[in-house]
């Protein structure tokens, strides 16, 4: 029956409405729910062990970080069916795609180092060595700075997309798992799990300006463990997961003040927004499910079973 179920995940797909895809690492598979429906309408089976996940700029295909296959896997959208693996280096874990489509960011934990991997020519073009443990990757909004989060060294580090080389590590609190640049590209923003905190970094001095701390009434704060976030539209609000504090974070752009709390399910780890960014769609990890959270009331609508321990999300729109 299983094999069936599998079997038919890799017909062809018609897609009539917008998707969030969603990794099941413990699965080794992708839930695909609609956005119109909020069911699951595909699972699709992976590498081992997948985490992130990314789109190319036009959608035309879907890049999976198989932590376990020491692959980045190459997959066709429509039908599920994997085109081909890159070269990621060993256990990737998170990975950005630079603004001009052909050049990914890989960050691989077991080796400390950067892999950047041509995509036309699935070829490593350059292993930049970082800190211990990297795990989260960013990329400015005009290309020019690459950043690669190190969870053992506790630092950001500040890539030179065009000589590669670093030209900055700033230290952050204690294991930091996520980075974003905002829109404008004038802050950087890095999660800190062990740490409890999201530092912010103005980007042209690379100092930080702003540390968020959280506090949950009811929660132990070793509970309290930031890890992916997401910037509302214009850059007013950003989410925050917190982790086994089962809660995402509220917290105002400007003010950097933590508004209020959302109650999700248990282990939330990562988020993806609707293409309007109505809705906020994050994944659970211990509960294998995905709280959808309507923004503009802040109120959780529904819970959508999907595989175990999901982990990674990304817009299809």
């Amino acid at each position: 029956m299983l094999r069936h179920a599998l079997a038919l995940s890799l017909l062809p797909f018609a897609a009539n409405a917008a998707e969030i895809w969603v990794t099941n690492e413990k699965d080794d598979t992708i839930s695909v729910i609609d956005i119109e429906t909020l069911e699951v309408t595909r699972t699709i089976p992976t590498g081992e062990r997948p985490r992130g996940i990314t789109f190319s700029h036009d959608y035309s295909v879907v890049y999976i970080c198989a932590s376990d296959s020491d692959s980045v896997q190459v997959m066709d959208p429509e039908t599920g069916e994997i085109l081909h693996d890159l070269p990621s280096g060993e256990d990737p874990e998170q990975f950005v795609l630079h603004p001009d489509n052909k050049h990914l960011y890989i960050a691989n934990e077991d080796d400390a180092i950067t892999t950047v991997v041509d995509v036309e020519s699935r070829k490593v073009v350059a292993q930049i060595n970082v800190g211990i443990e990297p795990e989260g990757m960013a990329v400015s909004p005009d290309g020019a700075l690459a950043i690669t989060t190190s969870e053992t060294t506790n630092m950001a580090h500040w890539i030179d997309t065009e000589t590669r080389e670093i030209v900055a590590n700033t230290l952050v609190d204690s294991r930091p798992r996520h980075a974003e640049f905002t829109e404008d590209g004038a802050e950087l923003w890095v999660s800190a799990e062990i740490g409890g905190t999201v530092s912010i970094f103005d980007v042209e001095s690379k100092a930080e300006k702003a540390k968020i701390d959280f506090e949950i009434k009811g929660v132990h704060p070793d509970k309290v463990q930031p890890v992916g976030f997401e910037f509302a539209e214009g850059d007013t609000h950003a989410f925050v997961a917190l982790g086994p504090a089962n809660h995402v974070a509220v917290v105002n752009m400007e003010s950097y003040e933590v508004e209020e709390y959302i109650l999700v399910g248990r282990r939330v780890w990562h988020m993806a927004f609707s293409p309007d960014k109505s809705q906020l769609f994050t994944t659970n990890g211990v509960s294998g499910d995905v709280t959808v959270i309507d923004v503009a009331s802040r109120e959780p609508i529904k819970s959508i079973k999907v595989g175990r321990y999901p982990w990674g999300a990304a817009l299809r729109p």
